[in-house]
């Protein structure tokens, strides 16, 4: 199967995502989606998951059943969404209004030294969430198409589960590293949540 070549900078795709993301709540995965979440600034709303690999979207998931009045984005790679394919069935079921999935996809695994991908070799994440009953599920590979598909994402809180999938290139940036401490991340995300409950 001949595959079309990414075209679309990974680090720029998620600049374009978060520039109208007001008080949305953005969870990331390990490695890239962590470092590029970071070089957009850090902020109490942002969660690394920095050693979760498979873990991600579920986390986003709990977040927006918990907290059903804020945006909530996950931002995975393709490696990670890989680990946790059944998390798309439990998250088309529970259908939460609130939440979108980012799939940032350079069909590489680049925490481990860029060996070549399943979505690189004909696996179609889409055609997976669409399967399982996700039915906005969309491919992107343009900067036309993501424009497009941007308003879904960072939408009001009641706008619908939205899951994208954007094909990026392999090309690197330089790693922006997110605060390491678990303890710190989890009390911060928190407090910002929950402001004088969380000690309660």
């Amino acid at each position: 199967m001949t595959q079309q070549q990414p075209t679309l900078d990974r680090r720029a795709v998620v600049a374009r995502i978060l520039r109208q993301r007001d008080d949305s709540l953005v969870v990331a995965s390990l490695g890239n989606p962590c470092y590029d979440l970071m070089a957009q600034g850090d902020r109490p709303e942002n969660f690394y998951l920095m050693g979760a690999m498979g873990g991600c979207a579920m986390l986003a998931l709990g977040l927006a059943l918990a907290q059903p009045a804020r945006r909530v984005l996950a931002l995975v790679g393709d490696g990670e969404l890989m680990m946790a394919l059944g998390s798309l069935a439990t998250i088309a079921v529970q259908a939460p209004r609130n939440l979108s999935i980012v799939v940032i996809d350079n069909e590489h695994y680049a925490e481990t030294g860029m060996q070549a991908a399943h979505t690189g070799r004909g696996v179609d994440l889409v055609g997976v969430a669409r399967a399982v009953g996700i039915a906005s599920a969309r491919l992107v590979r343009t900067a036309d198409e993501l424009d497009d598909a941007v308003p879904a994402l960072i939408g009001g809180a009641a706008d619908g589960l939205a899951f994208v999938a954007i094909k990026v290139g392999i090309e690197d940036s330089p790693p922006a590293l997110p605060p390491r401490d678990g303890t710190f991340q989890r009390s911060r995300f928190r407090e910002n949540l929950l402001g004088a409950q969380a000690h309660a």
